[in-house]
């Protein structure tokens, strides 16, 4: 298993082993141990997560705040999606940056996000089919947002001239600058 950190620091590209032979093919998606001892980071799953999404979709950019927030790893069982992380910690250096990945159930790579960043992705195919593994659980009263075109962060998500697909909530979600 190759972690590669991103320009964001505690934020972790992971590719896997694949193993093929004729019956078909085998990887190991995450050990505790392994994860450990690359990135000295202690990941603990308490709550996973799965959507499936249509092409032209993004889910973004959302976070739990405080004593709530949540480390994830990400993973795509099945499509291509484009995932953002936005640093939100206050007095980081990267504080307001982001970083995109082309995740997909070809290229088996994984995101690592820790705490204190908004996550959040577009689908590139015709349905994708995400994995999320969280260290903490899920609190409504907790959750935060960005909204997903912040000229601020000046994120491509990949979709081109297409109009994407987007919940109510993540319409209105207020800027980065109004969020703290």
């Amino acid at each position: 298993m190759a972690y590669i950190e991103t320009p964001l620091k505690g934020c972790f590209e992971i590719t896997p082993t694949l193993f093929k032979d004729a019956r078909g093919s085998f990887f190991e998606a995450f050990n505790k141990a392994h994860f450990q001892a690359a990135t000295g980071i202690s990941f603990e799953v308490a709550q996973e997560n799965q959507s499936t999404s249509v092409k032209g979709t993004i889910r973004a950019l959302h976070y739990q705040k405080g004593d709530y927030a949540q480390a994830k790893l990400v993973r795509v069982l099945e499509g291509d999606i484009i995932d953002v992380v936005v640093d939100l910690r206050p007095g980081s250096p990267t504080y307001g940056m982001h970083h995109r990945i082309q995740l997909s159930a070809l290229n088996l790579k994984q995101l690592y996000i820790p705490k204190g960043f908004a996550h959040g992705f577009s689908v590139l195919s015709k349905i994708a089919t995400v994995v999320y593994s969280c260290d903490a659980p899920y609190q409504k009263d907790q959750e935060g947002g960005v909204y997903y075109a912040d000229p601020s962060l000046n994120i491509d998500w990949g979709l081109g001239d297409r109009t994407p697909l987007l919940s109510e909530k993540d319409q209105a979600l207020p800027l980065l600058k109004d969020i703290f």
